[in-house]
């Protein structure tokens, strides 16, 4: 625990089998909940996460990314999570930072925070392929002129969230795919949520997990797209909606329709 909150780590997970111990070594010991969601994998995942004590969860099938995090985040607030840190189960970003990023949010400084692979110049030397560092920039530098904030990249996976952040926002109205991310940033923004940042390092290696080139522009047009819909509702040009007060919402222990079947978890 910080400052009397519950900290949480959560583990959207896809074939982590070679990965997952070598994250889950370096938690550090602030950690009181450690959950990792299976998005029905092809390899171990479940069976190394059960040997290492996780608490786990299983879909019924491949659902994406976007509803993987929405199962991790509506069971991290079953669980009493006051502060929840998405960790990649694919060793890319170090779990060390998680001290340092739930410090930030556990004691008030800021709602989410983001762990930047910019910040200290050290994605391209960690292997960032260069065509997504070109791409990081240029959305990035979008997205800051219309959202009205600024920080140095919106597309880390690294972050940790107060429980106000994942009780407020309506996530339930978010894409499946990649572009949940970037729509929860942008709807971070929309409802005023104080955003923060952390320099991580990063390593891409054959195990990690990346998405390939045509992923990535679909990815791209998605944020152009999100970004754009942020503008137009801030203008009252149009209505999305992500960005309705009155959306879609988790709810704690309920599992949403995209976990439907078997979830199961050693609490079952």
């Amino acid at each position: 625990m910080l400052n009397g909150k519950r900290i949480a780590v959560v583990m959207p997970a896809y074939n982590a089998e070679k990965t997952l111990q070598a994250t889950v070594d370096e938690l550090p010991e602030i950690v009181d909940i450690r959950i990792l969601v299976d998005d029905s994998s092809a390899d171990r995942t479940v069976e190394v996460a059960r040997e290492l004590g996780l608490v786990h969860f299983v879909h019924d099938r491949n659902y994406g990314y976007g509803r993987n995090q929405q199962t991790c985040y509506t069971e991290a607030l079953a669980e009493g999570a006051d502060v929840v840190i998405m960790v990649h189960p694919d060793y890319q970003y170090t779990p060390l930072l998680a001290t340092a990023m739930a410090s930030m949010v556990a004691y008030g400084v800021y709602d989410v925070v983001l762990g930047s692979r910019i910040i200290g110049g050290q994605a391209l030397r960690g292997g960032m392929p260069l065509y997504k560092y070109i791409f990081n920039r240029m959305l990035t530098a979008f997205e800051n002129l219309f959202l009205g904030i600024k920080v140095s990249e919106y597309h880390s996976g690294y972050r940790a969230f107060s429980r106000e952040v994942l009780t407020k926002l309506p996530l339930l109205e978010n894409s499946d795919d990649f572009v949940f991310d970037n729509q929860m940033l942008a709807q971070c923004a929309y409802f005023g949520f104080r955003i923060g940042e952390v320099s991580c390092p990063t390593k891409y290696f054959p195990e990690a997990s990346s998405i390939n080139f045509r992923r990535s522009v679909k990815y791209g047009f998605g944020v152009l797209a999100t970004t754009l819909q942020f503008a137009f509702q801030k203008w009252g040009l149009a209505h999305y909606r992500i960005f309705n007060s009155e959306g879609r919402k988790l709810e704690p222990g309920v599992a949403n329709y995209y976990a439907r079947g078997t979830v199961g978890s050693p609490r079952s």
